[in-house]
């Protein structure tokens, strides 16, 4: 059975299956959960994957039903093995939004039904596929269908987060050039680097967004505190003063060059007002591209599960 907790659990034919199935009109891809259930938990508020995932699951014909703890009260009311046991009476696909990765792999461990992560705290896979769609759409596919991000370089400053893991990957795996530029203290560790070696991924490390960002294609940046680190928001601040994104910065990779954040943006933070809605924004495309990414997981992922059962 497969699962997606990361980018790192598909090939890079795999990847590229994926963004083949987004490029197809919405009527055009099979309707893989006609008739079925899948199970939307979320651990955490939502506004763009909890929207995105629901319609995902109707275009593809199914039933999203939205269960936060409330209901579930996983590893406290029940363990998350039983949580998942349950939903797998009912469902024939899982979606989570949790804390701690590790509950995903718990889940996945059961191979009940097919997990996917709609967010962790090691890993945010359906939003690095988004972000290549949005990349995609603006320079387009290299000259090699199976790296087609080839000579493309993004750039990302700031924490060395789930969200920069995933980015990296997928983007990497694609043939781009990934660069990142993190404070002390922030940037990957030694387990992450070995990940994304072992998908052929080295990223160029800065402590310093002058170094990396210019001759980049994409300038990305995400909030400095996520949810569950408001504790650490002075500190953080203090940390990461000067790898603020402003229109300067971007201005900086050249007249080509776009900006990206996953959102949700905290405006005069990691990034100015100039840079989030100026003329090289693709925020809102990238945030657009949620729903063609869940679609296409979804797709790719239940299209895959049905050959291997047959």
């Amino acid at each position: 059975m497969r699962h997606i907790l990361d980018i790192d659990d598909l090939a890079t034919p795999e990847l590229v299956e994926i963004l083949a199935i987004g490029r197809l009109p919405v009527g055009e891809v099979d309707q893989v959960l006609a008739g079925k259930g899948a199970a939307c938990y979320f651990a955490k508020p939502s506004a763009r994957t909890r929207n995105s995932t629901e319609m995902a699951v109707v275009q593809l014909g199914g039933h999203p039903v939205y269960i936060t703890d409330v209901e579930v009260g996983i590893d406290e009311r029940e363990t998350a093995e039983d949580v998942t046991r349950t939903l797998g009476c009912f469902h024939d696909v899982i979606c989570a939004r949790v804390f701690e990765h590790s509950v995903l792999e718990r889940m996945a461990a059961l191979n009940v039904v097919p997990i996917v992560n709609l967010l962790s705290d090691g890993a945010h896979p359906l939003q690095a596929i988004a972000d290549v769609f949005t990349i995609l759409d603006e320079f387009g596919a290299g000259d090699d269908p199976a790296q087609p991000l080839a000579g493309r370089v993004v750039t990302y400053v700031g924490d060395a987060n789930n969200v920069a893991r995933s980015l990296g990957l997928a983007v990497g795996k694609l043939g781009a050039e990934f660069r990142i530029a993190s404070p002390s203290g922030y940037q990957f560790d030694p387990v992450d680097l070995d990940r994304l070696a072992a998908s052929s991924v080295v990223p160029v490390v800065s402590d310093r967004a002058a170094d990396v960002v210019p001759g980049s294609d994409v300038i990305y940046a995400d909030t400095w505190t996520s949810m569950g680190q408001e504790d650490e928001h002075a500190q953080r601040l203090r940390d990461f003063e000067g790898f603020q994104v402003t229109e300067e910065l971007v201005a900086e990779a050249g007249e080509r060059s776009v900006f990206m954040h996953c959102l949700p943006a905290h405006r005069g933070e990691e990034a100015t007002d100039g840079a989030l809605d100026g003329q090289q924004s693709r925020i809102w495309v990238q945030a657009a591209h949620r729903l063609t990414s869940a679609r296409s997981v979804l797709a790719w992922l239940l299209a895959n599960q049905a050959n291997d059962g047959a």
